[in-house]
């Protein structure tokens, strides 16, 4: 289905709210093909929201995350505060003239999301431009807070729920970390070219890992004991966090369930596959590949459109 058409079925009629949402379509579709994939499974009038809250936070994560593109942390850091002032205003008065911004804030006026998941997102954001690693997971989880957990709370309004929402949004925000933490995994060996590390320091140390030995890991390609150890330590983490999402799913409203079923199983099959690398992902990225992908993905758009029929 055409972007048109999503847009129309969404009810988004004004030429400049339909330009901001194409932009924010084409930051999931070239950032988050995962994500991008699943959102194909929700109803045309769904999309264009998602893809504003998904390609958002995209657009932001990339300007803190690209630190090769010859700009400076001081020159990245004004580019943020940019966006924030463009967003905290247009969330404010209800309308942007930012070509990115304008789709954030107008599915924000629509389905009713809490300004503070904004707030929570873009402190997490500041934190990426001088916070280079975390001693404990407790501090770790305050970033995840709000570069992911307050994501899953921000869709859910838009994925819709059978129970009161309140009773889901555990669950959402569990989801959110989960995908995160999985990322933390699968980008390990590229957050260090970026001179971070997003996996708990003492935990690391209680296997005899530090930053050091990971940057040995990455520069020489060789694989090391005990950072397998400590990746495998940090995977069942991982999924402990998804078993504590997993009920959130059958909460969801019946339309939007194949979608999340689909991420949550293709974020699933990177920790199968970092497995089945026996941990030796720092020289690295394991990756689902298309076939992969598909396979999980067509039986859930059979599934999908027999719900749509029904």
């Amino acid at each position: 289905m055409s972007v048109d058409r999503e847009l129309d079925a969404a009810a988004i009629t004004d030429p400049v709210l339909r330009s901001a949402y194409r932009n924010c379509r084409a930051l999931n579709a070239q950032h988050g093909r995962t994500y991008y994939l699943a959102t194909r499974l929700l109803s045309p009038g769904q999309r264009p929201a998602i893809h504003a809250l998904y390609g958002f936070a995209r657009w932001v994560d990339d300007i803190v995350d690209e630190v090769h593109d010859g700009r400076t942390t001081a020159e990245r850091a004004a580019e943020v505060s940019r966006v924030d002032a463009a967003l905290t205003d247009g969330l404010a008065t209800g309308t942007s003239t930012d070509p990115v911004v304008a789709a954030v804030v107008d599915t924000t006026r629509r389905y009713g999301i809490p300004h503070d998941h904004f707030r929570a997102f873009m402190a997490s954001m500041r934190m990426d431009l001088t916070v280079t690693d975390y001693p404990d997971y407790a501090a770790l989880s305050r970033y995840v807070h709000g570069s992911a957990a307050v994501i899953g709370l921000q869709v859910l309004p838009v994925l819709g729920t059978c129970v009161p929402r309140a009773e889901a949004e555990p669950a959402a925000a569990a989801l959110g970390v989960a995908f995160q933490l999985t990322n933390f995994l699968r980008d390990v060996g590229e957050d260090l070219d970026r001179g971070r590390v997003y996996l708990p320091a003492d935990e690391l140390a209680a296997f005899g890992v530090d930053r050091e030995l990971l940057g040995w890991a990455r520069r020489t390609g060789r694989s090391e004991p005990r950072i397998r150890r400590a990746l495998a330590h940090q995977v069942a983490r991982a999924r402990a966090v998804y078993r504590e999402a997993e009920p959130g799913l059958a909460m969801l409203a019946r339309r939007s369930r194949p979608c999340v079923h689909t991420a949550y199983r293709l974020y699933g099959r990177i920790l199968d596959l970092i497995e089945r690398a026996d941990y030796d992902i720092v020289s690295h990225r394991v990756v689902v590949s298309t076939r992969g992908r598909l396979a999980v993905a067509l039986p859930a758009f059979a599934k999908a459109a027999l719900g749509a029929v029904g």
